[in-house]
Protein backbone atom coordinates (compact mmCIF):
# COMPACT_ATOMS: atom_id res chain seq x y z
CA UNK A 1 0.00 0.00 0.00
CA UNK A 2 2.90 2.24 0.90
CA UNK A 3 4.34 1.62 -2.46
CA UNK A 4 1.38 2.79 -3.96
CA UNK A 5 0.75 6.00 -2.37
CA UNK A 6 4.25 6.48 -3.52
CA UNK A 7 3.34 6.18 -6.90
CA UNK A 8 0.57 8.48 -6.57
CA UNK A 9 2.40 10.71 -5.45
CA UNK A 10 4.93 10.58 -7.62
CA UNK A 11 2.25 10.64 -10.71
CA UNK A 12 0.69 13.39 -9.40
CA UNK A 13 3.67 15.52 -9.47
CA UNK A 14 4.44 14.70 -12.90
CA UNK A 15 0.83 15.61 -14.02
CA UNK A 16 1.05 18.56 -12.18
CA UNK A 17 4.82 19.89 -13.77
CA UNK A 18 2.95 19.05 -17.47
CA UNK A 19 -0.11 21.00 -16.51
CA UNK A 20 1.89 23.38 -15.08
CA UNK A 21 2.06 25.70 -17.98
CA UNK A 22 -1.67 26.04 -18.50
CA UNK A 23 -1.45 27.32 -14.43
CA UNK A 24 -1.27 30.79 -15.00
CA UNK A 25 -3.31 31.47 -17.27
CA UNK A 26 -6.19 29.18 -15.67
CA UNK A 27 -5.73 31.29 -12.46
CA UNK A 28 -6.11 34.67 -13.82
CA UNK A 29 -9.75 33.43 -15.38
CA UNK A 30 -11.32 32.95 -11.58
CA UNK A 31 -10.80 34.23 -8.19
CA UNK A 32 -10.44 37.80 -6.57
CA UNK A 33 -6.96 38.45 -5.66
CA UNK A 34 -6.42 39.16 -2.07
CA UNK A 35 -3.75 39.58 0.29
CA UNK A 36 -2.01 37.85 3.20
CA UNK A 37 0.96 39.42 4.84
CA UNK A 38 3.47 40.52 2.04
CA UNK A 39 1.95 38.14 -0.64
CA UNK A 40 -1.10 38.72 -3.23
CA UNK A 41 -2.96 35.34 -3.36
CA UNK A 42 -5.11 33.98 -6.15
CA UNK A 43 -6.98 30.74 -5.38
CA UNK A 44 -5.09 30.31 -2.22
CA UNK A 45 -1.41 30.06 -4.04
CA UNK A 46 0.73 33.40 -4.02
CA UNK A 47 0.57 35.50 -7.14
CA UNK A 48 3.10 37.39 -9.35
CA UNK A 49 2.82 39.13 -12.26
CA UNK A 50 4.37 41.43 -14.84
CA UNK A 51 2.44 43.76 -16.68
CA UNK A 52 2.19 47.19 -18.58
CA UNK A 53 -0.07 50.17 -18.49
CA UNK A 54 -2.17 51.10 -21.20
CA UNK A 55 -4.48 54.56 -19.75
CA UNK A 56 -5.89 54.67 -23.45
CA UNK A 57 -8.02 51.53 -23.32
CA UNK A 58 -11.57 52.79 -22.59
CA UNK A 59 -10.87 55.64 -25.02
CA UNK A 60 -10.25 53.72 -27.91
CA UNK A 61 -13.06 51.03 -26.63
CA UNK A 62 -15.00 53.49 -27.04
CA UNK A 63 -15.48 53.76 -30.90
CA UNK A 64 -16.45 50.31 -31.91
CA UNK A 65 -13.76 50.93 -35.19
CA UNK A 66 -11.02 50.94 -32.82
CA UNK A 67 -11.79 47.80 -30.57
CA UNK A 68 -9.87 45.82 -32.74
CA UNK A 69 -6.61 47.59 -31.02
CA UNK A 70 -7.67 47.06 -27.35
CA UNK A 71 -7.80 43.08 -28.37
CA UNK A 72 -4.78 43.20 -30.38
CA UNK A 73 -2.70 44.58 -27.60
CA UNK A 74 -3.92 42.44 -24.65
CA UNK A 75 -3.27 39.08 -27.80
CA UNK A 76 0.43 40.90 -27.97
CA UNK A 77 0.56 41.19 -23.92
CA UNK A 78 -0.08 37.53 -23.25
CA UNK A 79 1.99 36.21 -25.73
CA UNK A 80 4.59 37.70 -24.02
CA UNK A 81 3.40 36.59 -20.49
CA UNK A 82 1.69 39.45 -19.44
CA UNK A 83 -0.89 39.18 -16.43
CA UNK A 84 -1.71 42.34 -15.24
CA UNK A 85 -2.71 45.62 -16.71
CA UNK A 86 -3.08 49.36 -15.47
CA UNK A 87 -5.90 52.17 -16.87
CA UNK A 88 -7.87 54.66 -16.25
CA UNK A 89 -11.66 54.67 -15.19
CA UNK A 90 -11.78 58.58 -15.78
CA UNK A 91 -11.89 61.07 -18.23
CA UNK A 92 -13.55 64.48 -16.17
CA UNK A 93 -14.53 67.05 -19.04
CA UNK A 94 -13.01 68.24 -21.91
CA UNK A 95 -12.74 66.07 -24.68
CA UNK A 96 -14.27 62.31 -24.48
CA UNK A 97 -15.51 62.88 -20.98
CA UNK A 98 -16.75 59.82 -19.53
CA UNK A 99 -17.86 62.14 -16.77
CA UNK A 100 -18.68 65.40 -18.62
CA UNK A 101 -19.78 67.39 -15.68
CA UNK A 102 -20.09 66.00 -12.04
CA UNK A 103 -22.41 63.02 -11.47
CA UNK A 104 -23.79 63.57 -15.66
CA UNK A 105 -22.07 60.26 -17.33
CA UNK A 106 -21.13 59.24 -20.94
CA UNK A 107 -23.08 56.34 -21.94
CA UNK A 108 -20.67 55.58 -24.85
CA UNK A 109 -17.62 55.88 -22.62
CA UNK A 110 -18.39 53.51 -20.03
CA UNK A 111 -19.44 50.96 -22.81
CA UNK A 112 -15.65 51.15 -23.66
CA UNK A 113 -14.63 50.50 -20.38
CA UNK A 114 -17.47 47.86 -19.98
CA UNK A 115 -15.44 46.08 -23.28
CA UNK A 116 -12.44 46.59 -21.85
CA UNK A 117 -13.13 44.68 -18.88
CA UNK A 118 -14.68 41.64 -20.78
CA UNK A 119 -12.01 41.89 -23.15
CA UNK A 120 -9.49 41.76 -20.56
CA UNK A 121 -11.48 38.61 -18.72
CA UNK A 122 -10.78 36.76 -22.11
CA UNK A 123 -7.63 36.91 -22.12
CA UNK A 124 -6.88 35.82 -18.47
CA UNK A 125 -5.57 39.59 -17.25
CA UNK A 126 -5.87 41.37 -14.60
CA UNK A 127 -6.83 45.32 -13.90
CA UNK A 128 -6.04 47.90 -11.91
CA UNK A 129 -8.25 50.64 -12.34
CA UNK A 130 -7.47 54.45 -11.24
CA UNK A 131 -10.40 56.86 -10.61
CA UNK A 132 -8.99 60.18 -11.10
CA UNK A 133 -5.57 61.94 -12.56
CA UNK A 134 -3.07 64.15 -10.64
CA UNK A 135 -2.69 66.20 -14.15
CA UNK A 136 -4.98 67.84 -15.56
CA UNK A 137 -4.82 66.11 -19.14
CA UNK A 138 -7.83 64.23 -18.77
CA UNK A 139 -9.21 67.05 -16.39
CA UNK A 140 -8.15 65.37 -13.11
CA UNK A 141 -8.49 67.22 -9.75
CA UNK A 142 -8.08 70.53 -11.69
CA UNK A 143 -11.29 69.94 -13.67
CA UNK A 144 -13.10 68.63 -10.03
CA UNK A 145 -12.35 72.26 -8.20
CA UNK A 146 -13.03 74.35 -11.29
CA UNK A 147 -16.51 72.50 -11.47
CA UNK A 148 -17.02 73.40 -6.93
CA UNK A 149 -15.67 76.88 -8.22
CA UNK A 150 -18.38 76.95 -11.08
CA UNK A 151 -20.54 76.00 -8.15
CA UNK A 152 -19.84 79.47 -6.38
CA UNK A 153 -16.92 77.23 -3.84
CA UNK A 154 -14.39 79.32 -2.25
CA UNK A 155 -10.91 77.36 -4.20
CA UNK A 156 -7.84 78.51 -3.16
CA UNK A 157 -5.78 75.99 -5.05
CA UNK A 158 -6.06 72.86 -7.12
CA UNK A 159 -4.57 70.98 -3.75
CA UNK A 160 -8.26 72.28 -2.43
CA UNK A 161 -9.13 68.96 -4.10
CA UNK A 162 -8.17 67.15 -1.18
CA UNK A 163 -10.16 69.41 1.81
CA UNK A 164 -13.03 71.04 -0.20
CA UNK A 165 -16.52 68.99 1.04
CA UNK A 166 -18.34 69.60 -2.22
CA UNK A 167 -15.06 68.58 -4.07
CA UNK A 168 -14.81 65.36 -2.15
CA UNK A 169 -18.99 64.50 -3.16
CA UNK A 170 -18.27 65.20 -6.45
CA UNK A 171 -15.47 62.59 -6.31
CA UNK A 172 -17.38 60.19 -4.22
CA UNK A 173 -20.25 60.34 -6.59
CA UNK A 174 -17.82 59.06 -9.13
CA UNK A 175 -16.45 55.63 -7.15
CA UNK A 176 -19.88 55.01 -5.89
CA UNK A 177 -21.19 55.29 -9.85
CA UNK A 178 -17.89 52.85 -11.58
CA UNK A 179 -17.85 50.76 -8.79
CA UNK A 180 -21.76 49.82 -9.08
CA UNK A 181 -21.41 50.08 -12.61
CA UNK A 182 -23.16 46.93 -14.25
CA UNK A 183 -21.23 45.86 -17.31
CA UNK A 184 -23.34 46.16 -20.53
CA UNK A 185 -21.33 43.18 -22.00
CA UNK A 186 -20.51 40.54 -19.21
CA UNK A 187 -23.78 42.17 -17.25
CA UNK A 188 -21.75 42.09 -14.07
CA UNK A 189 -20.93 44.85 -11.48
CA UNK A 190 -17.82 46.41 -11.47
CA UNK A 191 -17.27 45.36 -7.61
CA UNK A 192 -18.50 41.84 -8.36
CA UNK A 193 -15.76 40.82 -11.09
CA UNK A 194 -13.04 39.17 -10.08
CA UNK A 195 -11.10 40.83 -13.62
CA UNK A 196 -10.74 43.68 -11.44
CA UNK A 197 -7.57 43.19 -9.42
CA UNK A 198 -7.94 46.31 -7.45
CA UNK A 199 -8.87 50.37 -7.46
CA UNK A 200 -6.41 52.97 -7.39
CA UNK A 201 -7.58 56.19 -5.26
CA UNK A 202 -5.54 58.51 -7.46
CA UNK A 203 -3.14 58.15 -10.57
CA UNK A 204 0.39 59.84 -9.20
CA UNK A 205 -1.20 61.73 -5.87
CA UNK A 206 0.10 64.79 -5.29
CA UNK A 207 -0.10 67.49 -2.51
CA UNK A 208 2.45 69.88 -2.62
CA UNK A 209 1.03 72.82 -0.88
CA UNK A 210 1.26 70.14 2.28
CA UNK A 211 4.87 69.00 1.82
CA UNK A 212 4.27 66.56 5.57
CA UNK A 213 1.67 64.19 4.22
CA UNK A 214 -0.93 65.52 6.79
CA UNK A 215 -3.30 66.59 4.22
CA UNK A 216 -3.05 63.34 1.55
CA UNK A 217 -3.18 60.89 4.83
CA UNK A 218 -6.25 62.26 5.54
CA UNK A 219 -7.39 62.31 2.11
CA UNK A 220 -6.39 58.83 1.46
CA UNK A 221 -8.09 57.86 4.87
CA UNK A 222 -11.51 59.06 4.35
CA UNK A 223 -11.60 57.70 1.06
CA UNK A 224 -10.67 54.19 1.16
CA UNK A 225 -13.17 53.95 3.80
CA UNK A 226 -15.42 54.81 1.53
CA UNK A 227 -14.63 52.68 -1.16
CA UNK A 228 -14.35 49.68 1.30
CA UNK A 229 -18.15 50.36 2.35
CA UNK A 230 -19.06 49.95 -1.31
CA UNK A 231 -16.70 47.06 -2.19
CA UNK A 232 -15.72 43.97 0.13
CA UNK A 233 -14.29 42.18 -2.69
CA UNK A 234 -11.25 44.18 -4.23
CA UNK A 235 -8.14 45.77 -3.46
CA UNK A 236 -7.22 48.92 -2.82
CA UNK A 237 -3.99 51.62 -3.25
CA UNK A 238 -3.31 54.94 -3.43
CA UNK A 239 -1.41 55.38 -6.18
CA UNK A 240 1.69 56.59 -4.73
CA UNK A 241 4.68 57.17 -6.32
CA UNK A 242 7.45 56.51 -3.56
CA UNK A 243 8.57 59.51 -2.03
CA UNK A 244 9.72 59.65 2.05
CA UNK A 245 8.43 62.20 3.83
CA UNK A 246 8.15 63.51 7.88
CA UNK A 247 7.74 59.73 9.08
CA UNK A 248 11.03 58.19 7.97
CA UNK A 249 12.55 61.67 7.59
CA UNK A 250 16.07 59.24 7.79
CA UNK A 251 15.06 57.99 4.19
CA UNK A 252 14.29 61.65 2.62
CA UNK A 253 18.01 61.44 1.18
CA UNK A 254 16.17 58.62 -1.05
CA UNK A 255 13.90 60.52 -2.80
CA UNK A 256 14.72 63.15 -5.80
CA UNK A 257 15.51 66.86 -4.86
CA UNK A 258 11.42 67.87 -4.50
CA UNK A 259 8.53 66.86 -2.42
CA UNK A 260 5.36 66.23 -3.29
CA UNK A 261 3.58 65.79 -0.03
CA UNK A 262 2.66 62.22 -0.28
CA UNK A 263 4.52 59.78 2.48
CA UNK A 264 5.41 56.28 1.53
CA UNK A 265 5.36 54.71 4.69
CA UNK A 266 2.20 56.61 6.51
CA UNK A 267 -0.21 57.13 3.61
CA UNK A 268 0.52 53.12 2.84
CA UNK A 269 -0.12 52.11 6.60
CA UNK A 270 -3.64 53.05 6.68
CA UNK A 271 -5.63 50.37 7.24
CA UNK A 272 -7.72 50.33 4.00
CA UNK A 273 -4.79 50.33 1.66
CA UNK A 274 -4.31 46.94 0.72
CA UNK A 275 -0.66 47.16 -0.64
CA UNK A 276 1.82 49.83 -1.91
CA UNK A 277 2.96 51.18 -4.80
CA UNK A 278 6.25 52.90 -6.83
CA UNK A 279 7.37 54.98 -9.51
CA UNK A 280 9.95 55.48 -11.02
CA UNK A 281 11.20 58.23 -13.52
CA UNK A 282 14.92 59.40 -13.01
CA UNK A 283 15.13 60.63 -16.15
CA UNK A 284 12.33 63.29 -15.38
CA UNK A 285 13.05 63.10 -11.54
CA UNK A 286 17.12 63.94 -11.46
CA UNK A 287 19.26 66.84 -12.10
CA UNK A 288 21.62 64.73 -13.80
CA UNK A 289 19.96 62.58 -16.01
CA UNK A 290 23.28 60.40 -17.13
CA UNK A 291 22.57 56.54 -17.52
CA UNK A 292 25.18 55.84 -15.20
CA UNK A 293 23.02 57.89 -12.42
CA UNK A 294 19.78 56.94 -13.05
CA UNK A 295 20.81 53.11 -12.97
CA UNK A 296 22.13 53.92 -9.86
CA UNK A 297 19.44 55.78 -8.23
CA UNK A 298 17.02 53.27 -9.53
CA UNK A 299 18.69 50.52 -8.15
CA UNK A 300 18.96 52.64 -4.58
CA UNK A 301 15.24 53.12 -5.07
CA UNK A 302 13.81 49.40 -6.43
CA UNK A 303 15.53 47.73 -3.34
CA UNK A 304 15.33 50.61 -0.57
CA UNK A 305 11.18 50.32 -1.60
CA UNK A 306 11.13 46.37 -1.55
CA UNK A 307 12.66 46.34 2.11
CA UNK A 308 10.16 48.89 3.55
CA UNK A 309 7.22 47.06 2.35
CA UNK A 310 9.17 43.71 3.60
CA UNK A 311 9.95 45.17 7.37
CA UNK A 312 7.79 48.16 7.68
CA UNK A 313 4.61 47.68 6.06
CA UNK A 314 4.46 44.09 5.93
CA UNK A 315 2.10 44.53 2.35
CA UNK A 316 2.92 43.38 -0.79
CA UNK A 317 4.69 46.30 -3.18
CA UNK A 318 3.85 46.45 -6.80
CA UNK A 319 5.95 48.54 -9.32
CA UNK A 320 2.74 50.57 -10.72
CA UNK A 321 4.92 52.39 -13.20
CA UNK A 322 8.61 52.92 -15.12
CA UNK A 323 9.91 53.76 -17.97
CA UNK A 324 13.06 55.42 -19.89
CA UNK A 325 12.05 57.56 -23.13
CA UNK A 326 13.40 57.13 -26.38
CA UNK A 327 13.74 60.97 -26.48
CA UNK A 328 15.93 61.50 -23.43
CA UNK A 329 19.28 62.94 -25.35
CA UNK A 330 21.55 60.28 -25.98
CA UNK A 331 18.85 57.48 -25.60
CA UNK A 332 19.72 53.71 -27.31
CA UNK A 333 17.87 50.65 -26.83
CA UNK A 334 20.75 48.64 -24.57
CA UNK A 335 19.94 51.32 -21.99
CA UNK A 336 16.25 50.92 -21.48
CA UNK A 337 17.08 47.27 -21.78
CA UNK A 338 19.38 47.70 -18.78
CA UNK A 339 16.52 50.08 -16.82
CA UNK A 340 13.85 46.93 -16.99
CA UNK A 341 16.43 44.71 -16.00
CA UNK A 342 17.13 46.68 -12.92
CA UNK A 343 13.68 46.65 -11.97
CA UNK A 344 13.04 43.02 -13.04
CA UNK A 345 16.11 41.54 -11.20
CA UNK A 346 14.78 43.23 -7.85
CA UNK A 347 11.63 42.33 -8.12
CA UNK A 348 12.22 37.93 -9.04
CA UNK A 349 14.75 38.66 -6.19
CA UNK A 350 12.34 39.38 -4.09
CA UNK A 351 9.74 36.63 -4.88
CA UNK A 352 11.92 34.03 -5.41
CA UNK A 353 13.06 34.50 -1.80
CA UNK A 354 9.17 34.99 -0.37
CA UNK A 355 9.57 39.26 -0.42
CA UNK A 356 7.12 41.81 -0.98
CA UNK A 357 7.73 42.48 -4.07
CA UNK A 358 4.90 41.00 -6.57
CA UNK A 359 5.23 42.54 -10.16
CA UNK A 360 5.24 45.61 -11.59
CA UNK A 361 3.97 47.43 -14.82
CA UNK A 362 5.72 49.27 -17.41
CA UNK A 363 4.86 52.19 -19.22
CA UNK A 364 3.26 52.23 -21.55
CA UNK A 365 2.43 49.52 -24.04
CA UNK A 366 1.04 50.49 -27.29
CA UNK A 367 0.14 48.29 -30.46
CA UNK A 368 1.14 48.83 -34.37
CA UNK A 369 -1.07 51.92 -35.66
CA UNK A 370 -1.10 54.19 -32.57
CA UNK A 371 1.50 56.27 -33.29
CA UNK A 372 -0.54 59.60 -31.78
CA UNK A 373 -0.63 57.61 -28.10
CA UNK A 374 3.01 57.79 -28.86
CA UNK A 375 5.38 59.90 -25.97
CA UNK A 376 8.72 58.43 -25.90
CA UNK A 377 8.14 55.47 -23.39
CA UNK A 378 6.28 53.57 -25.33
CA UNK A 379 6.53 49.96 -26.01
CA UNK A 380 5.41 48.27 -29.68
CA UNK A 381 6.63 44.95 -28.77
CA UNK A 382 6.57 43.90 -32.25
CA UNK A 383 9.06 46.81 -32.92
CA UNK A 384 11.28 46.13 -30.09
CA UNK A 385 12.64 43.00 -30.19
CA UNK A 386 15.58 42.65 -27.25
CA UNK A 387 13.18 45.21 -24.88
CA UNK A 388 10.04 42.84 -25.97
CA UNK A 389 12.46 39.20 -25.12
CA UNK A 390 13.61 40.89 -21.83
CA UNK A 391 10.06 41.45 -20.95
CA UNK A 392 9.19 37.85 -21.61
CA UNK A 393 11.74 36.34 -19.82
CA UNK A 394 10.82 38.38 -16.53
CA UNK A 395 7.47 37.06 -17.18
CA UNK A 396 8.29 33.47 -17.32
CA UNK A 397 10.50 33.67 -14.18
CA UNK A 398 7.90 35.05 -12.15
CA UNK A 399 5.29 32.22 -14.15
CA UNK A 400 8.24 29.94 -12.61
CA UNK A 401 7.56 30.78 -8.78
CA UNK A 402 4.00 31.29 -9.54
CA UNK A 403 3.50 27.37 -10.99
CA UNK A 404 6.51 26.36 -7.83
CA UNK A 405 3.82 27.34 -5.10
CA UNK A 406 0.45 25.88 -6.94
CA UNK A 407 2.33 22.29 -6.96
CA UNK A 408 3.60 23.06 -3.48
CA UNK A 409 -0.39 23.67 -2.61
CA UNK A 410 -1.13 20.38 -4.41
CA UNK A 411 1.30 18.32 -2.82
CA UNK A 412 0.17 19.37 0.77
CA UNK A 413 -3.21 18.73 -0.05
CA UNK A 414 -2.36 15.51 -1.16
CA UNK A 415 0.01 14.73 2.01
CA UNK A 416 -3.43 16.23 4.38
CA UNK A 417 -5.73 13.71 2.23
CA UNK A 418 -3.51 10.75 2.91
CA UNK A 419 -2.98 11.15 6.27
CA UNK A 420 -6.72 11.88 7.00
CA UNK A 421 -7.22 8.35 5.64
CA UNK A 422 -4.17 6.96 7.62
CA UNK A 423 -6.62 8.45 10.24
CA UNK A 424 -9.27 6.56 9.52
CA UNK A 425 -7.18 3.16 9.58
CA UNK A 426 -6.91 2.79 5.66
Amino acid sequence: MKHLRLLFFLALVLVQERRSHFAAKAEDRGGFVKTEGVHFMLNGSPYYANGFNAYWLMFLASDPSQRAKVTSAFQEATSHGLSIARTWAFSDGGYMPLQSSPGSYNEQMFQGLDFVISEAKKFGIKLVLSLVDNYEALGGKRRYVEWARSQGQPIASDDDFFTNPVVKGYYKNHIQTVLTRRNSVTGIAYKDDPTIMAWELMNEVRCPSDPSGRTIQAWITEMASYVKSFDGNHLLEAGLEGFYAQSSAQKQQNNPSFLVGTDFIENNQIPGIDFATVHSYPDQWLSDPSVGNQISFLSNWVNTHIQDAQNVLHKPLLFAEFGISSKDSGYNQNERDQFFDTVYSAIYSSARGGGAAAGSMFWQLLTVGMDSYRDGYEIVLSESPSTASVIAQQSQKLNKIRKMYARLKNIEEWKKANNRRNDGGN
